[in-house]
């Protein structure tokens, strides 16, 4: 079991009840699953692109990702139907705890002028959604194999019914929340 999972278990739920007042544990908001998704573009012209990041994917999440494929041909993009366009992966249990205290506590900090996250990025029903615009603040890539910096789509669904109580699940995991004061 890995750290973030038992300090949930053991500490983190209970206080989080008595934070939102909540009379049963099961009512306790948690993070269902963690998905990261890469979108390819430049695939379209070249094809050993899409294989560089998909190895990139792979390293950051420690499983191997799906390619993702358009839906349909867009002449102005020079996009055929079915044609690889991106990759995604999507974390649950063990390695979505483990990616997320890579995230917290190791990634997040390495982003260049990192002042904290947004505050603001919950979808209304308490999931959280943000992104990264350099794969390699990630410590399992190595600078020197990559092609070119690549971003991704970082989306944490939690079963949290609103906003407050998804803002308190991860305030609890010590997410790097920005202060309501500093503007951007």
């Amino acid at each position: 079991m890995s750290r973030l999972q038992e300090k949930y278990q053991s500490e983190l739920a209970g206080e989080i009840q008595k934070k939102l007042g909540l009379k049963n544990s099961m009512q306790v908001p948690r993070i269902t699953k963690i998905t990261l998704n890469m979108g390819v573009g430049e695939a379209v012209a070249d094809k050993k692109v899409m294989d560089f990041a998909m190895k990139d994917m792979e390293k950051i999440a420690g499983q191997k990702p799906l390619m993702r494929r358009a839906r349909k041909s867009v002449a102005a993009f020079k996009l055929r139907d079915g044609m690889p366009i991106g990759c995604k992966v999507t974390l649950r249990r063990e390695r979505m705890y483990e990616f997320l205290d890579r995230l917290i506590n190791v990634a997040a900090p390495r982003v260049r002028d990192f002042r904290g996250l947004s505050p603001k990025a919950f979808d209304g029903r308490g999931n959280y959604s943000l992104g990264v615009r350099e794969q390699i603040i990630f410590p399992e890539i190595d600078f020197d194999q990559i092609d070119t910096t690549r971003g991704l789509d970082i989306a944490i669904t939690t079963s949290a019914e609103n906003d407050e109580q998804g803002r308190a699940l991860l305030e609890a995991f010590n997410f790097p929340f920005r202060k309501q004061g500093l503007s951007s």
